[in-house]
């Protein structure tokens, strides 16, 4: 049954979601590569558009090839020579820089492994580069004779690598012909549905339960303008970076795309941007989790107690593997809409005011006090930070020439979803709404005491399935830095069992990444000012201004004077709507009149 509709069954989807809640990422992962099932090149060229793919491989590209092959064979021999090696090897591999010279003779980011491009903090970790040809598993060994590197492949079966890798997929990558050349890009396997239902999982959050609050600030017509506005230009900046992807075949994700554009140094940025999004996110789960159920449980424990509880769940939660969090993490999405769902079903029960959307609350066209507006400008961007795994998503696209459909209907859907809820929520509390509108439905009694309890367990499932998963790249960042981390299993390190200490170590860090959040979310609890500072700071740097900046750098010689003059515009004005915005969250309220 699981295995109806071919590509589109369930069991692909599940799988395609898989993948895609290991997308986020917060250091440079090391991917393991492992050769598509076919034993020839494939050739592209009756579909592929030198031009508009932005391959840019000239006639060295077989040697370019060659030498990216090296890196995908021969990973575990290179990474036993050292960090004397490896310096040596990304100082000759790098010294036509990807950010030097024409396109036209630029290299690819497989003759820069992602592990030699990192910071040497992190780079200095004996992590695994390449693919695994020492341990045993389902194969189908053949020769390619026709291969330019005349050596054996071996060509893996993706369920088998997936097991063997443990919870990091490996990279399936394929032999395309362009031409008269042959180069190694990424094989794409999640369909366009996939690809679709995978970025409105990512995009949907707990941010729209503050757009109700928002339009309060804002009011109708500044509100529904700015919402629309963010909505319209993180479209766009989501289809910006499929072109940019199509700049190298080989970009995989947003950090190589940033390293591609920059360099090192914004790769390091953005992994460094990545962690304050992660961390934002998941203090804002704790507060929600704690304000709900303080709210329907009043007297029984205080809003710190819950959160305490809280950590404590998700402490247990984190020892989790990804494969189980990542089926689980569906049940948060599913719980936002049903939330939407009940509010709205909440608003047609109730006959009278307040709460009741057959008699609105007293609502205003324009903001009642201005200086709230770049509060309201940072809650109404909150909900559209998905973009720091769009690149993943593109690059495992089966047809990533659909991304544009893709993006227009994820962005369509969260759009109404959206823009609904705020309608609805201020409509049905005005002037009364508070940071969530969990919180008025919660604290009224005029609506179905069932109706509220199944919210409740709702929001509470929210944050115990989002933040295990939000947390994992934390935990494995904090395992590099401490060289703790899970390497994969090579040959004869399969045998070798982590020492006691390694294991305190690692339990160690999982405890104090919780208490981190725990400590911030206690120090900050203010749920509406934590989504306003993720929206104006991190969501305006990562979906608008870092993907128009990678635009513009690849692509200066390239595109309309018009084009330009319009991406400079917007990085000028959402950079000053970030600043203003990111300021105002740490204001006092009473100075803003929020």
């Amino acid at each position: 049954m699981a295995d109806i509709g071919g590509v589109n069954s369930f069991r692909s989807f599940a799988r395609s979601w898989r993948r895609a809640a290991s997308f986020a990422e917060v250091i440079p992962r090391r991917p393991s590569f492992v050769l598509a099932p076919e034993g020839e090149a494939v050739d592209d060229s009756s579909d592929w558009d030198m031009d508009d793919g932005r391959s840019h491989i000239d006639g060295s590209s077989e040697h370019s090839t060659a030498h990216s092959r090296q890196h995908l064979l021969r990973g575990p021999s290179l990474q036993s020579q050292g960090s004397e090696a490896i310096a040596a090897e990304f100082s000759d591999g790098a010294s036509d820089a990807l950010l030097g010279g024409s396109p036209s003779t630029r290299s690819s980011i497989f003759d820069v492994p992602p592990h030699l491009a990192a910071a040497d903090v992190i780079g200095s970790h004996s992590i695994r580069y390449g693919t695994i040809n020492s341990v045993r598993y389902r194969s189908r060994p053949s020769v390619n004779h026709d291969s330019p590197w005349g050596v054996h492949d071996e060509q893996i079966d993706p369920e088998a690598a997936a097991m063997t890798f443990g919870e990091d997929n490996p990279i399936l990558v394929k032999e395309v012909k362009q031409g008269d050349k042959v180069v190694l890009t990424v094989e794409g396997q999640s369909t366009l549905p996939q690809s679709v239902f995978n970025s409105i999982n990512a995009i949907i959050g707990v941010g729209l339960l503050s757009l109700p609050l928002a339009f309060k600030m804002s009011g109708w017509i500044i509100g529904l303008f700015i919402l629309t506005l963010t909505a319209a230009v993180t479209a766009h900046t989501g289809k910006l970076l499929g072109k940019c992807m199509d700049y190298d075949p080989s970009i995989v994700t947003y950090s190589d795309l940033a390293y591609v554009a920059f360099g090192t140094r914004a790769r390091i940025i953005v992994s460094a941007l990545f962690t304050l999004e992660l961390i934002a996110a998941c203090v804002a789960l704790v507060i929600l989790f704690s304000d709900s159920l303080s709210s329907l449980l009043a007297g029984f424990a205080t809003a710190t107690s819950w959160k305490c509880i809280c950590a404590a769940l998700v402490l247990v939660l984190n020892m989790i593997p990804l494969r189980w969090l990542s089926y689980t993490s569906i049940l948060g999405i599913f719980s936002t809409f049903c939330i939407v769902c009940i509010v709205i079903i909440d608003g047609l029960v109730k006959k009278d005011a307040p709460g009741s959307l057959w008699e609105p609350a007293r609502t205003h066209l324009f903001p009642s006090n201005w200086m709230s507006v770049p509060l309201a400008y940072g809650l109404m961007a909150s909900p559209w930070g998905a973009h720091s795994i769009f690149p993943s998503i593109y690059r495992d696209m089966r047809h990533p020439h659909k991304w544009e459909r893709a993006v227009n209907t994820t962005f369509s859907f969260s759009y109404a979803l959206d823009t609904c809820l705020a309608v609805v929520g201020v409509l049905m509390f005005g002037d009364g709404i508070k940071d969530a509108i969990t919180s008025n439905i919660l604290r009224m009694s005029d609506y179905p005491e069932s109706l509220t309890v199944v919210m409740c367990i709702f929001i509470t499932i929210i944050p115990l399935t989002k933040i295990p998963l939000n947390a994992r790249p934390l935990i494995t960042t904090a395992d590099v830095v401490c060289g703790v981390h899970r390497e994969h299993a090579h040959g004869a390190d399969a045998a070798a069992q982590p020492s006691a200490l390694v294991h305190g170590v690692r339990a160690l860090i999982r405890v104090v990444v919780v208490l981190v959040l725990l400590g911030i979310s206690i120090l900050f609890p203010a749920f509406d000012s934590v989504c306003a500072f993720l929206g104006a700071a991190l969501i305006t740097l990562i979906s608008i201004i870092l993907p128009i900046s990678f635009y513009l750098k690849l692509y200066h010689k390239e595109i309309t004077t018009r084009e330009r003059v319009l991406s400079w515009f917007l990085l000028v004005i959402f950079s000053i709507l970030g600043l203003v915005g990111t300021i105002w969250t740490f204001l006092p309220k009473q100075l803003v009149a929020a």
